[in-house]
């Protein structure tokens, strides 16, 4: 839009010195193009045209690229000039003409296309080399930004401050992105009101009669992320925040409790048949099925299919059990559990001070009686609040069907309002703090969330980064479309799980891929006769290689929001959690690509698949895994 005004603007002086006049078809005339031009990628280029050619005249605009011509299809009141491609150029000059009238000029920049994978890879090898997410995050966005300046000189400044005032504030100002801030900093100050009503450190007390050694303890706070299943970020934020007290005591580090919040919270939303992620999934199957010619089947047929192939999710959730049960650890989580065991030191050694002065204000106050319910009445609300305000806010005539059309966003609002003033509500009818107590206890709470919310407004801004630069148009693009049947499982399941990776989106990733996999994988199967047959596992297993594949790569990123969350409720330094969590989300991808989706690509039964990956995870873990000594608190 910045650049459209100023060609205007130029446009218009231009014609006021020499006396002409802008006419009206290239006053009301409208070009949309890529705010830059990968080389070798295909774009559609939108154009709208002035009302009377829209409305009466059919003759079609041209477009001229770079002195080549394209013809456009007419969709609505657009006219579309589809597979627009550069090539061996370092700029686009590109002329609306109609009726034989330039309407409008634009010369777009056009930079390689492998560029377009740098800045998140450039954040998430940086944030990994120096163990500092923020630093990381920022200078991908300030790479992102100088590509979408077309990498030029003057770029590097122009696309620092763009990063900052555009894509930063972009992230913020999104509504959907703000309620997410809202609900993490009210689930976050209801923490530190129940903590220091004495509400947590009852249910300590209440859960370590059962809970009274390190396994134990894990196997409750795995229990209780299975418990709730409905929202990934109910899950994080909701598990995480309320165990940290009772893992700490039974010496269970930071980084374990903030993989079993992790490993239990979108894994389990992608495959529960009733979640907040469901009308997501279904409705981008839906509006990508509806092109395909000859396939009858519902979207949430399809979905519900692609369950018995999602290889990735159920190994994720087993390997959490069987590291609980065994007492085995490998990778940095080795060092992470013996330490915390051996020296009670539970949070790692880098972790970051910042925003971290609170804990001795959420600390319980000094003679208030440990009372478990002032901890899971709120708690119990928040949760009951999100399935009504589900129900509320969904439409359809089965559970299913509603919990999927929900306004989920909307739900989790009500919900941690209605919590954090139960808890309010709660402290002041028995007197545990004063007025003034209770605001300070929420506000230390809150400020709890401050550095993790600086990162997650970052993750949503590189994310936005990687639309505009058309990342994931790049990874298919260099796959290719001509694989054969067989191997578009296993491929799918990568390409997601790298595009996850890179964006930091989970559903990101299915957003881009869905739409583009389902076409090729439907004409692919055309091809090699698998449509006629009625065997529609390659369709099942692609669809499930989209949604698990991001899944995996979301688990694997530190710039993953989820990732981020886990991090944050878990209170654990970000960075550590990732290096903690990534051998074991490793050994669960791999047990499902290569023992579950690679074998049933060829045939096999997806039980066989299922078998295998949980053989290959069960046996990894043994020959990978060193015991861990089990805690008693005396």
């Amino acid at each position: 839009m910045g650049r459209k005004l100023v060609i205007w603007a130029q446009a218009f002086w231009v014609c006021l010195l020499i006396g002409t006049p802008l006419t009206a078809a290239a006053a009301d005339a409208d070009l949309s193009t890529p705010q830059v031009f990968l080389e070798g990628i295909a774009y559609d280029v939108q154009a709208t045209l002035p009302e009377p050619g829209n409305a009466a005249d059919p003759t079609p605009p041209l477009l001229r690229v770079n002195e080549l011509l394209y013809t456009p299809d007419r969709r609505g009141d657009q006219w579309v000039f589809s597979d627009v491609v550069i090539s061996n150029a370092s700029s686009a000059q590109m002329s609306l003409e109609w009726n034989g009238e330039p309407l409008q000029s634009l010369d777009v920049p056009v930079i390689p296309a492998w560029v377009s994978i740098l800045p998140p890879l450039v954040a998430i090898g940086m944030a990994l080399l120096i163990r500092s997410v923020l630093p990381a995050l920022m200078l991908g966005l300030w790479l992102g930004a100088w590509a979408l300046e077309g990498l030029s000189a003057e770029g590097v400044v122009i696309g620092l401050f763009a990063s900052f005032e555009v894509y930063v504030a972009n992230a913020v100002a999104d509504f959907d992105h703000a309620t997410i801030m809202l609900f993490t900093f009210m689930i976050a100050g209801m923490v530190g009101v129940i903590s220091r009503n004495g509400g947590m450190r009852g249910i300590v007390e209440w859960i370590i009669t059962g809970a009274n050694s390190a396994k134990r303890g894990q196997l409750a706070v795995w229990s209780l992320g299975l418990l709730i299943f409905f929202d990934d970020y109910s899950n994080t934020l909701v598990v995480g925040n309320t165990s940290r007290s009772i893992t700490d005591r039974l010496r269970i580090s930071r980084e374990k409790l903030a993989y079993i919040v992790d490993s239990t919270a979108a894994p389990l939303a992608t495959v529960a048949l009733v979640t907040t992620w469901i009308g997501y999934q279904v409705s981008l199957i839906g509006d990508a099925s509806v092109q395909l010619e000859g396939l009858e089947m519902s979207p949430y047929s399809i979905f519900l299919n692609s369950i018995l192939y999602s290889f990735y999710p159920f190994m994720a959730i087993l390997l959490v059990v069987l590291v609980i049960t065994t007492g085995r650890e490998f990778g940095p989580m080795l060092a992470a559990e013996r330490r915390a065991r051996s020296t009670g030191v539970t949070a790692p050694p880098v972790k970051s001070k910042v925003g971290q002065d609170d804990e001795a204000a959420l600390a319980m106050k000094d003679g208030v009686p440990p009372r478990a319910a002032n901890a899971l009445v709120p708690v119990a609300v928040m949760i009951v609040g999100i399935l009504t305000g589900l129900f509320i806010t969904g439409e359809g005539e089965t559970i299913s069907d509603i919990i999927g059309s929900a306004n989920s966003y909307q739900a989790l609002m009500w919900a941690s309002l209605a919590g954090a003033l139960t808890a309010i509500v709660m402290t002041v009818a028995q007197r545990l703090l004063s007025l003034d107590e209770i605001v300070d206890a929420w506000v230390s709470g809150a400020r709890f969330t401050f550095i993790a919310m600086i990162i997650l407004v970052l993750a949503w801004s590189m994310s936005e980064i990687s639309r505009e630069l058309h990342t994931a148009d790049f990874l298919i693009a260099s796959l290719g479309n001509s694989l054969p049947a067989a191997a578009l499982p296993a491929t799918i399941f990568v390409l997601a799980a790298f595009t996850a990776f890179s964006t930091g989106s989970s559903w990101g990733a299915m957003g881009i891929l869905l739409p583009l996999v389902l076409p090729l994988c439907w004409a692919i199967m055309g091809l090699e006769g698998l449509i006629a047959s009625d065997d529609y596992f390659i369709l099942y297993a692609s669809v499930s290689g989209v949604l698990t594949g991001a899944v995996w790569g979301d688990h694997c990123s530190p710039i993953s929001d989820t990732t981020v969350m886990s991090s944050l409720s878990a209170g654990c330094d970000h960075i550590e959690h990732v290096r903690t969590q990534l051998p074991y989300a490793l050994l669960a991808g791999a047990a499902a690509l290569g023992f579950g989706t690679l074998p049933i690509s060829f045939g096999l039964p997806w039980w066989v698949g299922m078998l295998g990956a949980t053989v290959v995870t069960v046996v990894g873990l043994r020959i990978l895994g060193q015991p861990v000594e089990d805690y008693r608190p005396d």
